[in-house]
């Protein structure tokens, strides 16, 4: 039995998500230990995939500053002690973290217990937690440095992955929790779009939903122009529609759509831990495989995203990025887990 832990944001839990599917494919079932805050209890809570999930009341200690920071470090403690427990409940033999603050008590707790400790790291940035558990370790795997592990994709991005040739549709992606940078970056280049007949698909999260639907409404905009959503659970086949894609870069979504081919001008978060939303997507970029515009005074730059749009060489990057990613190459790291027990 496995115990697979972290989260905090739905990079690190749709990694976590492929871990367990991959471990099932290959006849070892895994438990989930997350916590209460962020979202790992509202992708995981009833999720059957896994044998069982818990749900600790753990929080980050980075941007923690004095009692605080102490009584962050004491939770991770004390949380860590549950995890013992949870393990040997369990019959855990090995225990696989994906990163975030929700990763900490159990991480830690292998260590305590003597368990192996394998760690992924998601992003071009080694986060704080993955760069101090690293030495203890017994195995590390990143997509961004040598070796080059396989970034756990779902095969559904593979599924639908196409040659894109010409721009016809383009995807303005910014999360289930929305991106207000690109959210304003769609509503001002929009009209330009329809002028040039490309039809327009714009994820802007739940919060924006209804403001931007609106605001379309006034440019008259119809359902064959553009289709507004703000979460789809199906998010694989709004990539397969489109030809170019606006994006942030965070780790799961930039490989999500390099897996299914489709070109991306990255819009990094510039507040992003490390900046790494914007190594993500110069991993790309220095293989020529991307565009990245950054961010002016909180806001994307108009001018600059146009003439990337005008000059994007779609096809040859689309067939580029059909050779960075194999879907045979995927579940590598968890057949090095399992040939290690």
């Amino acid at each position: 039995m496995v115990a697979i832990t972290g989260g905090g944001t739905g990079g690190h839990l749709a990694i976590a998500r492929a871990f367990c599917a991959q471990f099932k494919g290959l006849g070892e079932n895994s438990i989930f230990i997350g916590s209460m805050s962020g979202q790992d209890k509202m992708w995981f809570e009833n999720d059957e995939n896994f044998t069982a999930r818990y749900f600790l009341q753990s929080s980050g200690v980075v941007n923690k500053q004095g009692l605080a920071k102490i009584f962050s470090l004491f939770n991770i403690i004390k949380s860590a002690l549950k995890c013992c427990k949870i393990f040997r409940q369990n019959g855990i033999k090995v225990v696989v973290s994906v990163g975030g603050y929700s990763a900490a008590p159990a991480a830690f707790a292998a260590l305590l217990c003597g368990l192996p400790l394998f760690i992924h790291e998601q992003n071009a940035k080694t986060g704080r937690l993955n760069e101090l558990l690293r030495k203890f370790a017994k195995g590390f795997y990143s997509s961004y440095e040598a070796p080059f592990w396989s970034y756990p994709v779902a095969d559904k991005f593979f599924v639908t992955q196409r040659e894109r040739k010409e721009l016809k549709t383009l995807l303005f992606l910014g999360g289930s929790q929305g991106a207000n940078a690109i959210n304003e970056l769609a509503l001002v280049i929009s009209p330009m779009l329809r002028e040039k007949g490309i039809k327009i698909i714009h994820q802007c999260g739940k919060n924006s939903l209804e403001n931007l639907r609106q605001k379309y409404d006034k440019m008259d905009f119809t359902a064959d122009e553009l289709e507004l959503f703000d979460f789809s659970s199906e998010i694989e086949k709004k990539i397969y529609q489109a030809d170019l894609c606006i994006s942030r870069a965070g780790a799961s979504s930039l490989w999500e759509l390099s897996a299914n081919a489709l070109p991306c001008i990255f819009v990094p978060y510039p507040h992003a831990a490390g900046n790494h939303q914007f190594h993500n997507a110069k991993f790309l970029l220095d293989r020529n495989l991307c565009q990245i515009s950054l961010q002016k005074d909180g806001a994307a730059d108009v001018d600059e995203i146009l003439e990337l749009i005008q000059n994007y060489e779609i096809n040859r990057v689309s067939k580029g990025l059909m050779q960075v990613l194999s879907k045979d190459k995927t579940s590598d790291i968890i057949r090095e887990i399992l040939s290690t027990l």
